[in-house]
């Protein structure tokens, strides 16, 4: 594959402050004040202008490696621009194309379909969605019901998809899909990248508690793709969907999260000057102690990223003690502003508001499988305790 245009630097030689300074200041110089921090997801006309700004600074895909257009960052440097750029607000554009179906490709595509897919995700021309959950298949993903039959050289969709995030920005959906109803469920599934412009497809929005429009459902109605849109084999699409699901709870399991939310509880305290109660000096200093065992777990999966050993189901503990710590971290300010909880807006004098982030923390503790799977995973599969 021809290199993609990038910077060329060398990030990984720079020094950790150095290199936190020079990220810091570059968002700080191009990140509008009044996106910082937004209460709902934003759409992906909204947030556009950052992904292409990101694009040509050649700093959209830090963990990609340079020769598909990527930072090639290691773990350590990956790990403080993820922190700057959480520290400061920003929203987070449509990163599916980055986050998951990048590096798929990158360990399963085909040739061709890297010389396709990957330079149009750098350039934003693919903006991506995820056709996993369905109505009766969430946590029990294996158990989905949307099929493809092989009719000569095109495959023929049909079921429907749920809680389909930003699915009506996405021009492209990855999708998994049965494909072969006799063998055990999670033996007969594939996994199939599919435009959203293909006839058949239909995309509703949802209203979700918060009355954003983040989740869709989309339906597929006799949708008909070239045979070449499988990645991978047929009917190993399992594989695959455990190699993003590992990608995405690595992800959700940064510490990141609930340390800014920590930060912003210390703001909160000092706005309604709850500091000389001992009960919440008490609950805060647990929560820093939380967040302190927490940073140490999910730095030794990064060291054994750095030094490329596999990561196994193990790492659920990721992603179970980081949503379930910022839970608690947001039930913690949203007791803090009392009877101001109950504002659509930011509380007078604050700077961020409680009961969005708390209703927020509700969701990733179910997104990407919920806490109870999580738990179930590392019962059966780490410990091998009986079902």
């Amino acid at each position: 594959m021809k290199e993609l245009q990038t910077n060329g630097r060398d990030y990984n030689a720079m020094a950790d402050q150095v290199f936190r300074q020079e990220v810091r200041s570059w968002i700080e110089a191009n990140y509008p004040e009044e996106l910082r921090f937004p209460i709902h997801r934003l759409h992906h006309h909204e947030t556009k202008f950052w992904y292409d700004l990101l694009s040509a600074r050649g700093w959209l895909a830090p963990n990609w490696p340079k020769e598909y257009g990527g930072m090639g960052l290691d773990a350590s440097k990956r790990i403080i621009f993820i922190e700057e750029i959480e520290r400061y607000g920003c929203s987070r554009f449509n990163d599916q194309g980055v986050l998951m179906i990048g590096p798929l490709l990158m360990k399963y595509g085909t040739q061709a379909q890297r010389d396709f897919f990957l330079p149009a995700i750098i350039s934003g021309k693919h903006i991506w969605a995820q056709g996993y959950s369905e109505p009766n298949a969430g946590s029990d993903l294996a158990g989905l019901r949307a099929d493809a039959i092989l009719d000569g050289d095109t495959w023929v969709i049909n079921g429907q998809k749920i809680w389909t995030s930003l699915g009506d920005d996405a021009n492209w959906i990855y999708l998994l899909v049965r494909t072969d109803k006799a063998a055990k469920k999670q033996e007969g599934i594939s996994f199939l990248l599919v435009p959203m412009d293909t006839p058949g497809i239909t995309v509703r929005p949802i209203n979700t508690l918060s009355m954003s429009k983040e989740f869709c459902e989309v339906f597929f109605d006799n949708v008909r793709v070239p045979k070449d849109a499988l990645v991978g084999k047929i009917n190993d699409g399992w594989t695959m969907a455990k190699t993003l699901l590992g990608f995405e709870r690595i992800f959700v399991g940064s510490p990141a999260q609930s340390s800014l939310a920590i930060e912003q509880l210390k703001q909160l305290a000092d706005r309604y000057d709850v500091w000389a109660n001992p009960a919440f000096r008490k609950r805060y200093s647990e929560l820093q102690m939380d967040l302190a065992d927490h940073s140490t777990l999910y730095g030794s999966f990064i060291e054994r990223m750095r030094r490329g050993e596999a990561i196994g189901p193990e790492v659920s503990m990721l992603k179970i003690f980081q949503t379930e710590l910022y839970k608690r971290v947001t039930q913690t300010m949203v007791d803090i502003v009392d009877d101001e909880a109950g504002l659509a807006d930011v509380p007078p004098g604050a700077t961020i508001n409680p009961s969005a982030l708390w209703i927020h923390s509700l969701g990733t503790t179910i997104y990407g499988g919920t806490s109870e799977v999580q738990r179930d995973i590392i019962a059966k599969q780490v410990l091998k305790l009986p079902s």
